[in-house]
C-alpha cells in the first residue's frame, strides 16, 4: 500500500475553507486518472472518469472525500502577541493541553504551542485543577511577543503538529479523519487501472464537511448522483472501559458498511449489495451504526431528486485528536471494496 502517500496527505494542514494545500496536492497526484477535474466555487476538487460502455446513459457514482481536517481559525491577537483562536470542527478541551500547534500564515508557517490561559499547576488552586476549560480558553503562543501581530492576521489557520507514525499494523496522525478518504479516493481509482467501468464514476473531494457537510452538499447537487458512497472514518472503541455494545467497529475486522447514523438511513439494498460483494471476495466487513454524527453520505442522498447512499468508513481509535489510528489491515479492505464495486456497477 502506499503508506507515503497517506504520510503526505496526513501532514499537510488544511481545516474548514483552508483546503487549498491539501487540494494542491490531490490535483498533483491525480494527474492522468480522470477524464475531468475542476474545482468548484465552495472549494471542492470534483474528479470524473467517464464511463467505458457502450453507449446509453450511464449511472452515475460519486464518491465523497472530504479534504478538511479539525482544527482553529485565529480570531485574536493580544498587544502581547497572544493568539485567540475559534474551533472549525468538535474538539474535546481534554485533549487540547500543552500541545505544539502549526500556525499557517501567508508569509510561511510559524511553530507554536497551545495551552489554556490562566495560572500554572504550582499555583492552581487544588479545586480548580478539576475543571476543564472550554475551547474558546486556550491560547497560542509563538514565542514571538509583539511581533507575532506583523505576521499573524485574523482568519489564519491553526492545526495541532504532530508526525505520522507506523506503529506494527497501526498507522497514526492528527488528521486520518479524513485524509484516510483522500487517500481511498485515490487508491481506488488506481486500482481499478484499465478496467472498462460502466457507470460514470466521480471521485468529490469535498470542502468544509467538518462544519455541516457544506461543500458535499454543493458538490452532489451539481453533480447529481444516482449512488452516493460516504467515504470517511469512524468510531473504533475497542480499547479498555468501553462496553461491547458502544465500539462500532473493532481493528483488523475489515471495512466499515456504515449503515447510520444522525445524518442519514443507507439504502437497505445498497448495503446488502456491497455486503454480498465482500463475501464474494473475501474481503472482511463489519456493519457500522453512530448514534450521533454525519458524513458526506447524507448529503449526496438528499441532494436535488435524491440519491441511494450509504457509507464505506474505516474505523478509527481515538477520534478528533493527535492521536488518530486505524489499522492498515481495514484501510487495505476499504479500497478493496471500493475497488471491487467500481469494477461491476452499473
Amino acid at each position: 500500500m502506499n503508506i507515503e502517500l497517506l504520510r503526505r496527505l496526513c501532514e499537510t494542514p488544511g481545516v474548514p475553507g483552508h483546503e487549498d494545500r491539501v487540494r494542491a496536492l490531490i490535483l498533483d497526484e491525480v494527474k492522468g486518472l480522470f477524464d475531468h477535474v475542476e474545482v468548484d466555487p465552495m472549494g471542492s476538487l470534483l474528479c470524473r472518469r467517464d464511463a467505458r460502455g457502450d453507449g446509453g446513459t450511464p449511472l452515475k457514482v460519486m464518491l465523497l472525500c472530504h479534504m478538511d481536517e479539525i482544527g482553529f481559525l485565529v480570531s485574536h491577537i493580544s498587544k502581547d502577541g497572544f493568539l485567540h483562536i475559534q474551533p472549525v470542527g468538535g474538539f474535546d478541551p481534554r485533549t487540547l493541553f500543552a500541545r505544539r500547534v502549526l500556525v499557517c500564515t501567508e508569509s510561511g508557517d510559524l511553530k507554536g504551542v497551545m495551552n489554556p490561559a490562566g495560572p500554572g499547576v504550582h499555583i492552581t488552586k487544588p479545586e480548580d485543577r478539576k475543571k476543564v476549560p472550554e475551547v474558546h480558553e486556550f491560547i497560542v503562543d509563538t514565542g514571538l511577543g509583539e511581533a507575532a501581530a506583523k505576521r499573524v492576521r485574523v482568519g489564519d489557520m491553526v492545526v495541532m503538529d504532530e508526525p505520522f507514525l507506523e506503529m506494527g499494523d497501526k498507522l497514526v496522525s492528527k488528521a486520518l479523519d479524513n485524509r484516510v478518504a483522500c487517500w481511498l479516493g485515490i487508491e481506488a481509482i488506481r486500482g481499478l487501472g484499465e478496467t472498462a467501468n460502466a457507470a460514470e464514476i466521480h471521485i468529490a473531494f469535498t470542502s468544509q464537511e467538518e462544519v455541516g457537510l457544506r461543500g458535499a452538499r454543493a458538490a452532489a447537487f451539481r453533480i447529481q448522483p444516482d449512488i452516493g458512497i460516504g467515504i470517511d472514518t469512524t468510531l473504533a472503541c475497542d480499547t479498555p472501559g468501553v462496553p461491547e455494545q458502544d465500539r462500532t467497529t473493532e481493528q483488523g475486522k475489515g471495512f466499515g458498511l456504515h449503515v447510520r447514523d444522525s445524518s442519514f438511513i443507507a439504502d437497505k439494498a445498497l448495503v446488502a449489495e456491497i455486503d454480498a460483494l465482500a463475501r464474494a471476495r473475501n474481503i472482511p466487513c463489519q456493519r457500522t451504526m453512530l448514534r450521533a454524527g454525519g458524513q458526506d453520505g447524507a448529503a449526496a442522498q438528499q441532494a436535488a431528486a435524491g440519491a441511494r447512499a450509504v457509507g464505506i468508513v474505516v474505523g478509527t481509535r481515538y477520534i478528533h485528536t493527535v492521536t488518530e489510528m486505524v489499522d492498515r489491515r481495514d484501510l487495505k479492505a476499504a479500497r478493496d471494496i471500493l475497488v471491487a464495486y467500481l469494477e461491476q456497477a452499473g
